[in-house]
C-alpha cells in the first residue's frame, strides 16, 4: 500500500502533469477577467460550473485575508486579488502555482504562493485569515479532517470556509461501465480509495500510471468533520457533476460555508 507521503508526492506530480496537458482546471483566468473583478464584476467556482453565491462572501474584500487552499490554476486567487483581498495559494503542485504567479505577474497583481500538503498548514500562524477558499480538491486527499481542523486554525474569529466537494456517492459505480457504456452498475463501497477499491491492473488500464488519485469521503468526514473542528455551517449548495451521466440523477456536487464562531 501506499503511503502518505507518497500519495501527496504522486498526486503533486500527477497535477503537474495536468498542467502541461491543458486540463481545464489549469488554464489562467484572461486580462478580461482581471479587468471586470478590479472593477468589481466577478464571480468565481466552488463547484462545477456554478458561481458561488456572492452573499457568501463579506461585502468588500479589500484588506481581507484569503487564503485559496489547494486551489491553484491561476483562477480563483487572481481574480480574488484584483478584486481587492490580499491572497496566499496554497497548493501541492508547483506547476498550479505557476499558473497563478503567471496571471499576477501580467496584470501587476499582489499575490503570494506556497506548495504544500493540504493537510498542514503549519507555513501559517493561527489566526492568518479572514477567508479560506477551498474548491473541489480534497478528493485528491486521503484523509479531510486533518483538512478542517487545519483551517479551524488559521481562520480568525468570524472568519469563514467555502468548501466544495464530491458527492461521495458517485463514488459507488462501476467506472467502467460509467463511463464506457453508460450504465450506472453500483460496485463500491463507501468510503472510496483508488488505491483499495481498484485491482492496479485496472487502476492503470482506466487512468494510466499519471493519473491523480482519487479518495471518496463520506460526508460525515466532509460535513461532520468540519463540525468536529468547530465550525458552525451558515450555507449550503450543490451542483451537477460537469462531466458524468450522474447529473442527470443526482448532485455531483456539495458547497458549504462554515463560521469560525
Amino acid at each position: 500500500m501506499m503511503k502518505t507521503n507518497d500519495i501527496v508526492a504522486h498526486n503533486s506530480a500527477a497535477w503537474d502533469k495536468q498542467v502541461d496537458g491543458g486540463n481545464e482546471w489549469t488554464v489562467p483566468v484572461t486580462p478580461e477577467v482581471i479587468a471586470k473583478a478590479r472593477q468589481g464584476d466577478w464571480s468565481i467556482v466552488l463547484i462545477g460550473y456554478k458561481p458561488t453565491p456572492r452573499n457568501w462572501f463579506p461585502a468588500d474584500l479589500r484588506g481581507l485575508d484569503v487564503l485559496g487552499l489547494a486551489s491553484g490554476g491561476g483562477q480563483q486567487g487572481p481574480v480574488l486579488a484584483a478584486a481587492g483581498a490580499n491572497v496566499t495559494v496554497f497548493d501541492a503542485s508547483a506547476r498550479q502555482l505557476e499558473r497563478d504567479r503567471f496571471v499576477a505577474a501580467r496584470e501587476g497583481l499582489t499575490l503570494s504562493t506556497a506548495q504544500g500538503d493540504m493537510r498542514d498548514l503549519s507555513a501559517f500562524a493561527d489566526a492568518s485569515f479572514d477567508l479560506v477558499f477551498h474548491p473541489v480538491s480534497n478528493v485528491f486527499c486521503p484523509e479531510i479532517r486533518p483538512v478542517w481542523r487545519e483551517c479551524h486554525r488559521v481562520l480568525r474569529r468570524g472568519g469563514a470556509l467555502l468548501a466544495g466537494f464530491m458527492n461521495p456517492d458517485l463514488f459507488i459505480f462501476d467506472l467502467d461501465a460509467m463511463d464506457n457504456r453508460g450504465e450506472l452498475i453500483v460496485r463500491h463501497s463507501l468510503p472510496y480509495s483508488d488505491l483499495t477499491h481498484l485491482p492496479e491492473e485496472e487502476r492503470l488500464r482506466l487512468f494510466g500510471p499519471d493519473a491523480p488519485l482519487e479518495f471518496g469521503h463520506t460526508l460525515a468526514d466532509q460535513i461532520g468533520g468540519q463540525l468536529d473542528a468547530g465550525f458552525v455551517l451558515a450555507g449550503f449548495d450543490e451542483a451537477p457533476h460537469h462531466a458524468q451521466i450522474t447529473s442527470k440523477y443526482m448532485p455531483g456536487y456539495y458547497a458549504t460555508r462554515a463560521l469560525k464562531p
